[in-house]
């Protein structure tokens, strides 16, 4: 694929996932101020469940349809493509079903034994609904994924974003008055029903696409694979799937613990309850609002590695993956000196809550870390990786928990922020020491790394001189903030350009090269 396409899809997708995550930011507001901490943590437990039912019944599926497709598409025929998108539909459905039986029945002891907290069944019981439709979706994310087209799924995303908006408002309307048990029900329904209407979007546009893809040329022969289609599709879900169940039902089982382990600490389970809710529901969708280009990035680079891999162009998936880490370090660096300076003045404004702001400031300067921890778990699946991935994962939960069980009593939220430091340097490392050792890339940590970190604290430094003359105190908390971080931007630009981080040619290569020929 052209590196026009390539930046074409990007800036689509970057453009959407601003969008999305701005309307998230404001609605997780709307919903705090509906809800209170005590219910956005009770939500929070509930949506630890609801990722874990998720990742079984979705989770390595669109990677692996978008792996599969792409390699159709290279040396494959298009009947090929509709078997391989056919039967992991009717894979993805059979599992989505299995799940949410599994959780109906199961509801009322995960409440009473688990989560310890009865109110959480019914969001429980009705959750499940939305499972064989959130593995549809992820197929057909994944055929558009392959056929390099981002529009149809941008859209769907938009419209499922703007849907649950719209039920979950209409639902806390109707539960007006009532407790925290119906107002965790009304958002988990408005969950479940905004996934159905994203699934029947994208069901109406791969049906349009048809017609494209009987358009395109027979693509050239290859050897043929030597295993069916449910074979290839398992093969690549599979190590994916178990590795996210399992990272996400160690997560759970954490997400669980943490609060309980809070209150512990604290003496009251409701401010464990909102110290957990201030961290997951508050703190943490801040600091992850910034990276929707280099989630972007992510997701285009796995059909994009799996091309280059596919056709034995090892120069190629090199240069990918330099220019990706080079990126996702540059940006990141700067993002976290901003949200550290930020920190308080974000919490102020957005939560009105200092704890919320003290969150940010210690979990910011991590923020290089978990988006290079991001971004290379998905350039190894795309190289095929998929069960080094699992490994880490594993590894990392159960690290996380038997620190929790041991830190978090004894240190109570100090504790468990110490424990995510941790848990960061240790994932992120092992999976760039695997990215590396595959692809042979050398990590240039004076240019990428030590560049950017003398460059955000000069930034930071010339910022807060000048506030010191000139009167920005006078300033509403917004104004003061844009006006710091657009200095911050400016010098941080120029600063890495003197230093030789990034020169013309390397811009010039950047949009205008291609990452295929």
């Amino acid at each position: 694929m052209r590196q026009g396409e390539f930046m074409k899809n990007a800036v689509i997708m970057t453009i959407t996932a601003i969008l999305l995550r701005t309307i998230g930011i404001f609605f997780r507001i709307y919903l705090s101020g509906c809800i209170g901490a005590q219910g956005m943590g009770l939500y929070q437990l509930i949506f630890s469940v609801y990722v874990l039912a998720a990742t079984f019944a979705s989770s390595g599926i669109s990677t692996a349809v978008a792996r599969l497709i792409t390699d159709e598409l290279v040396c494959g025929t298009k009947r090929s493509v509709k078997r391989i998108l056919r039967r992991s539909i009717l894979l993805s459905v059979f599992i989505g079903a299995a799940s949410a039986l599994l959780l109906f029945f199961t509801a009322e002891p995960i409440g009473a034994y688990i989560i310890k907290d009865v109110r959480a069944v019914p969001s429980l019981k009705v959750l499940g609904i939305s499972l064989p439709f959130m593995g549809t979706s992820s197929c057909l994310r994944g055929y558009f994924m392959a056929r390099r087209k981002t529009v149809c799924p941008s859209a769907a995303q938009i419209t499922e974003q703007l849907s649950r908006i719209l039920f979950i408002t209409l639902l806390l309307r109707l539960f007006s008055g009532r407790d925290v048990t119906y107002t965790c029900l009304a958002v988990i329904s408005g969950d479940c029903a905004a996934e159905i209407v994203s699934c029947l979007f994208l069901s109406v546009g791969c049906l349009a696409d048809r017609r494209a893809l009987r358009a395109l040329p027979t693509a050239p022969s290859c050897t043929p694979p030597r295993h069916g289609v449910l074979y290839r599709i398992c093969a690549i879900a599979v190590p994916i799937t178990a590795g996210r169940y399992l990272g996400s039902a160690l997560r759970t089982v954490e997400n669980i613990l943490v609060p309980q382990k809070l209150a512990a600490f604290s003496g009251s389970a409701t401010e464990g309850l909102s110290q957990f809710g201030m961290l997951k529901g508050m703190a943490l969708p801040l600091l992850f609002f910034p990276s929707s280009f280099l989630s972007s990035l992510s997701t285009l680079l796995i059909p994009e590695l799996s091309e280059a891999q596919t056709l034995r162009q090892k120069d190629k998936v090199s240069r990918a993956v330099t220019k990706a880490l080079q990126l996702t370090l540059l940006i990141s660096i700067l993002l976290g000196g901003l949200f550290t300076v930020f920190a308080y003045d974000l919490g102020e404004v957005l939560y009105h809550s200092r704890d919320v702001g003290f969150l940010l400031r210690v979990l910011a300067p991590l923020m290089p870390v978990m988006y290079l921890e991001s971004i290379v778990d998905g350039m190894l699946k795309g190289l095929n990786q998929q069960v080094s991935s699992l490994r880490y994962s594993v590894l990392d939960s159960v690290s996380r928990i038997v620190l929790i069980l041991v830190l978090v009593p004894l240190r109570g939220m100090g504790g468990f922020l110490w424990i995510m430091v941790f848990s960061n340097f240790l994932t992120s490392g092992l999976n760039l020491h695997r990215l590396l050792r595959v692809t042979e890339v050398r990590l240039r940590v004076w240019q990428w790394i030590m560049k950017p970190l003398l460059s955000i604290a000069l930034s930071v430094a010339l910022v807060a001189l000048c506030g010191r003359v000139l009167p920005v105190s006078m300033l509403p908390p917004i104004v003061k903030m844009l006006c710091g971080g657009c200095g911050i931007c400016l010098i941080f630009a120029a600063c890495t350009y003197l230093l030789g981080t990034w020169d013309k040619e390397q811009l010039h290569a950047l949009t205008v090269r291609r990452v295929h020929t």
